[in-house]
């Protein structure tokens, strides 16, 4: 399963009829959404699907047609997400009508062309299952840690300096059983 990280956008013409593709990462929709109705506001349809998980890891998906025939848009581009193992990202499709009715299957095609059309530009990220961990150390310890985290591509989320400084990292259950074989005795290791 894969993701992106920021917006990506791509035109698709069918029959004179445009269809402007964004993907973006799913937590960018509402704002992504409201941006491409100022920007396009004479478009005929703006149609979208996402896919994300949920806290249970669950995929959660959905999808609108926005008033193009029933399931002949939002669900092919939905498809197109699911067959490409997309998730925590959304697509919102923008349609400009150009004259010619393209029919059913040419919607469903046209729309789930336009979708594989952003995602052949976009950047993905290989999705990983992360846990958060907080390391404890002193401050004669931190530039060592740092540099540490640093070298395993562990992601440092926060630091707390107080007495002593917590660190908060985000990385894989892999990463933290290698992590946790190089840390100093010194450095301790609290669950978030």
């Amino acid at each position: 399963m894969k993701f992106v990280q920021k917006e990506f956008s791509c035109t698709f013409e069918e029959k004179k009829s445009k269809f402007i593709a964004y993907l973006m990462p799913f937590d960018m929709f509402d704002v992504v959404m409201k941006k491409v109705k100022d920007e396009h506001p004479k478009a005929r349809h703006y149609v979208y699907a996402y896919r994300y998980l949920n806290e249970f890891e669950q995929i959660v998906e959905n999808s609108s047609d926005d008033g193009e025939p029933k399931g002949t848009s939002g669900k092919p581009s939905l498809a197109v997400l699911s067959g490409a193992e997309i998730i925590n990202s959304a697509v919102i499709i923008v349609r400009y009508f150009g004259g010619i009715k393209l029919g059913t299957g040419g919607l469903v095609r046209a729309y789930g062309d336009s979708v594989n059309e952003v995602i052949k530009i976009a950047e993905f990220k290989e999705y990983q299952k992360l846990i958060t961990k907080i390391l404890i150390c002193d401050y004669t310890e931190l530039s060592k840690l740092e540099y540490l985290l640093n070298q395993e591509n562990i992601n440092i989320k926060n630091k707390e300096f107080s007495t002593q400084i917590n660190i908060t990292i985000e990385l894989t259950n892999e990463q933290f059983q290698v992590l946790e074989m190089k840390l100093s005795r010194n450095i301790k290791i609290r669950e978030c």
